[in-house]
């Protein structure tokens, strides 16, 4: 078996055209050497710039993945995209706790297509128990913490996991992402403002491998968020286009 890097898992859909989901989650691993997993939750039919539809997998196939990836390989940390509701959420998490408790896991709550379509069942969210406390950080941009907070998500204590609340959508402080971690507020700033960034599909599927990779190599929280900014700076700045490279 492969042992020079740590293993980290991605559990999400796959996009066809490789901007977002599993294939933009693999790339951003390999980039930062670690070894990616994946296991699929839907398969979708989209582009970078168009949403056709979805196909749900089983959760069953999806939990049994899990198991044989996870009982094969010492995966360290798990990113988690987009799943269809809260049973889909709460038998994922709780599948990989009982096989690895020290894994780190990271939810990037996919709650919307660019094109409006929508993933996750907001009916759902009083239905998610006690495990999210389970998780090691969630990744909404400001729009989604925005519905979540209207749907009573935050209202719960149980729900004590750290959030980055990503910026790009902000009004005020444009790019500026806000980490809140143990009652603490943590201002994280782009690295340069002069830069120019353009908007890309599947943004917040590398920013969020990106921090489930640096926490895998053993980074704190924190800084695997500011490490994780960097790269999706990169990745922003690397073409005008709506695909962008990795590097």
């Amino acid at each position: 078996m492969q042992t020079g890097r740590p293993f980290v898992m991605s559990i999400a859909g796959f996009d066809p055209s490789g901007g977002a989901g599993l294939l933009a989650d693999v790339k951003t691993f390999e980039q930062l050497k670690v070894q990616g997993l994946a296991v699929c939750t839907a398969m979708t039919l989209q582009t970078e710039s168009e949403f056709f539809g979805i196909q749900w997998q089983p959760l069953e196939d999806i939990l049994n993945s899990i198991h044989v990836l996870m009982k094969n390989y010492d995966v360290k940390a798990v990113k988690i995209g987009v799943v269809k509701d809260a049973e889909f959420l709460n038998e994922i998490i709780k599948t990989i706790k009982l096989i690895n408790t020290e894994a780190k896991i990271v939810w990037d709550p996919v709650l919307k297509s660019t094109s409006e379509f929508s993933f996750f069942d907001l009916n759902t969210i009083s239905q998610l128990g006690n495990v999210l406390h389970q998780l090691d950080l969630i990744t909404p941009n400001y729009n989604e913490y925005k519905v979540l907070k209207e749907n009573g998500f935050f209202e719960n204590p149980r729900n004590s996991c750290a959030i980055l609340m990503k910026g790009g959508h902000r009004e005020d402080n444009v790019g500026t992402d806000i980490l809140l971690e143990n009652g603490e507020e943590i201002s994280i700033e782009p690295h340069d403002r002069n830069c120019v960034y353009y908007p890309k599909h599947g943004s917040g599927c590398v920013l969020s491998s990106a921090i489930t990779g640096h926490l895998a190599l053993g980074e704190n929280l924190e800084q695997a968020c500011r490490k994780g900014k960097l790269y999706i700076e990169k990745f922003l700045a690397s073409t005008s286009a709506l695909l962008g490279f990795h590097s």
